[in-house]
């Protein structure tokens, strides 16, 4: 161990952190193995050259403490409590009504969004705002053959231009207020800066609008393989469906857009034309092509599925996609067949067949003769889908699709609903909150424990106890009072203008690499000072930092929002560079222009 002088420190965790970001955009080296490497060279650093820190040294195993934060906790509670809503359905008639609009036309529906999800922000707290939107745009996307990566990010930074017109809009709000009453600039209402916080977000949501989705690439999600296949599935209409006495254009209107009806046949045989007002009946087969989840969805309005779930309890259904392989027993076997050779529960409800998408492609006769190459769409307990897979002979590609648990949807919408307004509203702090609904979800079984773990992502974990660790070392070598005290000394003598809008700047670039909240507990009492050594008001100052400590676009590090957006955008890191460069300097400079318009 070597003992260095204390500005050495100072100066060696602000080169780990610009080398962070430059090795966080290096597509040949994987976003874990990046986290992994800052992290070691971080706890390298403190271990083998001590820092003292109150008359001892510093314990550089003390940065991994991230893992147990309260953050990555919230987190990953918040992306659980997504998952049950998810798999339940619960976002079935919201996402339904979007997808209409955003057929008719995607430009308007975009701003639709923009303008409706940041003017909640301004009353409920963003995360568990952007939790719930999330899911509903990603299905969106799917539906209108949308990539989600032009539809994500946005909403996500409006989420956050929305969340500065008030004081509750974000918890950093919140903190720079508070602190500046205990500094005794006195007493800051809840919409003091609606102005110019309005201003903000409207100039944010124009360039989400008009110029972020130019510059965003199409990215494949995670979740992506499993929704994009295409199935074939022939579904009968029983006494218990809802789609009983229906007219096709009322049926139409109840299933998912993305479901397309093929062919209708009734008695067997009679093949009926398509009209809007042909009035569905009992027995009526509907043969519909779409992706796995909205078959099964339909399952549940045609009462196909009443069979199915008197021996398997819906918390245990899972759907399996099957390849008929050469080695397969099921090659030229009928469809009619495939039963025989299954375990159990396991029944077929839906067939692709590559290059073909319609039932007429294929042939107009439902005892399909299956093929090589042909993959079936099986749904049953997820203990007999385990059983299946073993077999030598039968190749499973998917076994963790879930099978939507309407008859739950309510219950998960409503535990999602309480942990929202206890957390936006004070009653429980977020992570106690959100902590309470996933165990609700877990008692009401509207999560299983394999979909639970299914909802974490270790890359974003990472992620945030990097972060976390890179901003940890900045406050306890100084590095981030350094910076400030360089600011302070560089801006003297120059126009109180000026002043105010590099004020603004350096607070928006360093949010990005040490937590929002931090960098306002840091900068609101020096911002402050700033203005009454200047003789100047001190409400544009407190703003500046106000608005800057919020204003994280570079970087997916630098806010919770960001790293759930980079998680369901499936987003590389430089994507946030193409985006948040550009948007930080608008919002820079016409921030800038306003506060001194207001204030000065």
């Amino acid at each position: 161990m070597m003992d260095l002088p204390s500005h050495f420190h100072a100066y060696g965790a602000i080169l780990v952190t610009l080398g962070a970001l430059v090795l966080f955009t290096r597509a040949r080296i994987s976003l874990e193995a990046s986290c992994l490497i800052v992290l070691v060279l971080l706890v390298a650093g403190f271990e083998l050259f001590p820092f003292p820190v109150d008359g001892k040294p510093f314990p550089g195993m003390r940065l991994l403490s991230g893992f147990g934060n309260d953050v990555v906790i919230t987190i990953a509670l918040l992306l659980v409590l997504a998952k049950g809503i998810e798999v339940c359905g619960g976002f079935a008639a919201i996402s339904h009504f979007l997808v209409r609009i955003w057929r008719r036309d995607p430009s308007i529906a975009l701003l639709v969004t923009l303008l409706i999800t940041a003017t909640l922000s301004a009353f409920i707290n963003n995360t568990p705002l952007i939790v719930i939107i999330l899911p509903v745009l990603v299905s969106v996307a799917h539906q209108t053959n949308t990539s989600p990566s032009r539809i994500l990010m946005p909403v996500g930074f409006a989420t956050i231009a929305g969340g500065m017109t008030t004081t509750i809009g974000t918890s950093t709000n919140l903190l720079v207020v508070n602190i500046a009453e205990d500094l005794g600039v006195g007493q800051i209402g809840m919409f003091d800066f609606i102005l110019p916080g309005a201003f903000t977000a409207l100039i944010a949501i124009l360039f989400m609008w008009l110029v972020a989705p130019r510059l965003l690439p199409d990215r494949k999600p995670p979740s992506a393989d499993t929704t994009e296949r295409l199935y074939l599935a022939a579904l009968t209409i029983t006494a218990n469906g809802a789609l009983v006495d229906k007219t096709l254009s009322e049926a139409r209107l109840l299933l998912a857009s993305s479901l397309r009806i093929e062919r209708i046949v009734r008695g067997g045989s009679i093949e009926l034309v398509r009209l809007p007002n042909l009035r569905l009946r009992e027995g009526d087969v509907v043969h519909v092509c779409g992706h796995a989840e909205p078959i099964t969805s339909a399952q549940k309005l045609f009462g196909d599925s009443i069979d199915i779930d008197k021996t398997v309890h819906p918390s245990n259904q899972r759907l399996a996609e099957i390849v008929v392989t050469r080695e397969s027993p099921l090659v030229n076997r009928h469809l009619s067949a495939v039963t025989g050779f299954m375990p159990g529960t396991l029944l077929p409800i839906g067939i692709h067949r590559p290059g073909r998408t319609s039932f007429e492609k294929i042939k107009h006769d439902e005892d399909l003769l299956l093929r090589i190459g042909d993959i079936l769409l099986m749904q049953g307990d997820r203990k007999d889908i385990r059983t299946l897979a073993k077999r030598p002979n039968m190749l499973v590609l998917d076994r963790n699709i879930h099978v939507p648990r309407q008859s739950k949807a309510s219950a998960a919408v409503s535990i999602m609903t309480l942990v929202v307004v206890s957390a936006a509203f004070g009653f429980l702090p977020i992570s106690a909150a959100a902590l309470f609904g996933v165990l609700a979800m877990l008692a009401s079984r509207c999560l299983a424990w394999d979909e639970l773990w299914s909802a974490l992502n270790v890359r974003v974990m990472l992620m945030i106890v990097t972060s976390l660790a890179i901003g940890t070392s900045l406050t306890v070598t100084g590095a981030d009072r350094m910076l400030a005290h360089e600011f302070v000394s560089i801006v003297q003598g120059m126009p109180p203008w000026l002043i105010l809008s590099g004020l603004l700047l350096l607070t928006a670039l360093i949010t990005e690499i040490i937590t929002n909240n931090a960098v306002a507990i840091i900068w609101t009492p020096i911002a402050i000072s700033m203005a009454r050594e200047l003789g100047l008001p001190e409400m544009p100052f407190l703003l500046a930092v106000l608005f800057g400590a919020n204003m994280s676009f570079i970087t997916p590090i630098g806010y919770q929002i960001n790293l759930l957006v980079f998680s369901a955008g499936g987003y590389q890191f430089s994507d946030f560079y193409r985006v948040g460069i550009p948007l930080q300097v608008v919002l820079w400079l016409s921030t800038s222009a306003i506060l001194t318009w207001l204030y000065l």
